[in-house]
């Protein structure tokens, strides 16, 4: 499991650091975001798997010793909090369990719904400037 010492300088060396199990499951999050957000880059922020679209922070996720994070979960919205309640959150996080099956169309819909989110704040950011 990673540490706070470590210095991971891309997702492919934070991913290593976990046992093979746990990689295949990281693998499967981050595909499954590169689908939902293509174009987005992909860096290290805060020594977590994180992607940014258009130079503002999408979603990051980490592993965890009994579960694989994703970050930040939308808050407010009832289709996400149904969805959400199955799995233990925290404050914008969602956990799920490594032994159970990842529900990457839950994924790709947090992934898709950040996306809006920050071409809105965008639009909204423009529209300010004019």
């Amino acid at each position: 499991m990673p540490s706070a010492k470590n210095k991971h300088q891309t997702i492919d060396e934070y991913i290593d650091t976990f046992p093979k199990n746990v990689q295949v499951l990281l693998e499967k999050v981050r595909q499954t975001i590169r689908k939902a957000a293509p174009g987005t880059e992909e860096v290290i922020s805060y020594q977590i798997p994180a992607f940014k679209w258009r130079g503002r922070g999408l979603v990051a996720f980490a592993g965890w010793k009994k579960h694989v994070s994703v970050y930040p979960v939308p808050r407010g919205d009832a289709a996400f909090k149904k969805e959400v309640s199955r799995y233990q959150t925290g404050k914008g996080t969602v956990q799920f369990p490594l032994d159970q099956p990842l529900p990457l169309g839950l994924i790709q819909k947090i992934v898709r719904f950040r996306l809006k989110e920050n071409l809105e704040r965008e639009r909204a950011k423009s529209k300010k400037t004019k």
